[in-house]
């Protein structure tokens, strides 16, 4: 099973402000177990808010809706994308990491990400093989 921890963004990082190298060298560290340990696919740290946008969807109609965003504890800082056996396995993971933000409490959310098998039977063997040769595209393009 996939899931995403969701690094709650704090004003810190939504002031664009970088963390210090000794916390660099500790995520560093982490993500490397994680690595080792076949768990980690992916993570990254995001750019504040100020620098994306956000896009509305009311039937046809589309609203772009620039940054910066007001609720910065609903805002993303950064994500892992963990491979894990269980939600369980995933939260002994992330109760490992490093506190993602040095001036005080932090906040990660974990969700499981939806398998094709989750879909039932309106995910038909069409839509099953399109989403296969899409992702066999997107690995040959990266």
């Amino acid at each position: 099973m996939r899931f995403i921890a969701m690094v709650r963004a704090n004003r810190a990082s939504e002031a664009g402000e970088m963390p210090s190298e000794k916390l660099l060298t500790e995520m560093g560290n982490f993500n490397e177990e994680l690595v080792r340990a076949g768990v980690m696919l992916a993570g990254e740290g995001l750019h504040p808010s100020r620098n994306g946008a956000r896009i509305r969807y009311e039937g046809d109609k589309r609203t772009v809706i620039d940054g910066p965003f007001t609720e910065t504890k609903e805002l993303i800082a950064g994500f892992w994308l963990l491979q894990c056996a269980s939600l369980e396995e995933a939260v002994e993971w992330l109760k490992r990491a490093p506190n993602p933000f040095e001036d005080g409490a932090s906040e990660v959310e974990i969700r499981r990400v939806f398998e094709a098998e989750d879909f039932g039977e309106e995910f038909t063997p069409e839509l099953r093989e399109q989403e296969a040769r899409q992702r066999a595209q997107m690995a040959d393009k990266h």
